[in-house]
């Protein structure tokens, strides 16, 4: 029974875990932790499972959030959220794609762990603050404070987008053909004045350390990387063959239209836009290897 139980809300927990986190392995390693304290539990002596299971995955989220602080610190690089493959409509209701998506995931990156657990918790499930304060140890008051302050902080920071989803898959599907091109012109059409690029590779993939900022100078990055030199000599650092061939194709990634850069069947690079006035205003590239493991591709 206690095993049903657990199945039956582990898609909650993933949801929690992967929100506080910014990463879809660490929060399966939350989740795996969560079930070893279920296990052994008296499922039949808990009035409310779910609330339960909720309340431990969040403590141990949060526990594993405040150890990660500390590596991300001396990252390579900007550091981004892992992607995830998601499906349209992703668990049915808007405001909960829209808690996945990588421009809000990584405004939470500058939020402390309580509030980032608050802010979750709060705005994607609706969990009322008496519950919240439960999960992180808190008064229902400094629940609410620190709510507040989360809200706050969320709201300047991150960044506008355009609402209307069909605009922001054309935007992204121009991005694509322009990208795979290495089309300049095309490109800078796209691109507003003050774009900027913000590349994860973690040392391990091509990627700038620092965030670039301004269209003309992220076009170029972009139509370098596309240029076959720049392919080959990335093929080669991660040792593959010079003369392998990459794709570039359409996904919905953290609830969004992505741009994926594919090889033999599986991800190499995700470019995730953020889309406002019908122009790119950030472009957000994931390719270190081994934050794509979550994300599908057709092939």
């Amino acid at each position: 029974m206690s095993v049903e139980i657990f199945e039956e809300n582990r898609r909650v927990l993933a949801g929690v875990a992967y929100r506080i986190l910014g990463s879809a392995a660490d929060a399966e390693d939350v989740v795996q932790e969560a079930w070893l304290r279920w296990s052994q539990v008296d499922a039949a002596r808990v009035e409310d499972p779910r609330a339960y299971l909720v309340r431990v995955t969040g403590r141990l989220a949060i526990d594993r959030l405040r150890r990660l602080r500390a590596r991300r610190e001396s990252y390579i690089g900007p550091w981004l959220p892992e992607p995830i493959s998601t499906e349209p409509g992703l668990a049915e209701h808007a405001e909960l794609a829209d808690s996945v998506e990588l421009a809000l995931l990584v405004v939470l990156e500058t939020l402390s762990p309580l509030e980032r657990a608050v802010f979750v918790l709060r705005e994607a499930f609706g969990m009322a603050y008496t519950e919240i304060g439960e999960v992180i140890g808190r008064s229902e008051a400094t629940t609410r404070q620190l709510a507040h302050r989360a809200r706050d902080h969320v709201r300047e920071r991150r960044p506008r987008f355009d609402v209307d989803r069909a605009e922001r898959r054309r935007v992204t599907e121009r991005f694509i053909d322009a990208a795979g091109r290495g089309d300049m012109d095309g490109l800078l059409e796209l691109l507003s004045g003050q774009a900027t690029l913000v590349a994860d590779g973690g040392g391990k993939a091509r990627a700038p350390q620092r965030v670039i900022e301004g269209a003309e100078k992220v076009a170029r990055w972009l139509a370098g990387v596309s240029s076959d030199e720049a392919t080959r000599r990335f093929l080669v650092s991660i040792g593959l063959p010079g003369t392998a061939t990459t794709g570039i194709e359409l996904a919905e990634v953290n609830g969004a239209p992505a741009a994926v850069v594919t090889l033999g069947g599986r991800a190499i690079t995700v470019i995730s836009l953020v889309v406002a006035d019908g122009v790119v205003q950030s472009v957000y590239l994931m390719a270190n290897p081994d934050k794509l493991a979550h994300v599908a591709t057709s092939s």
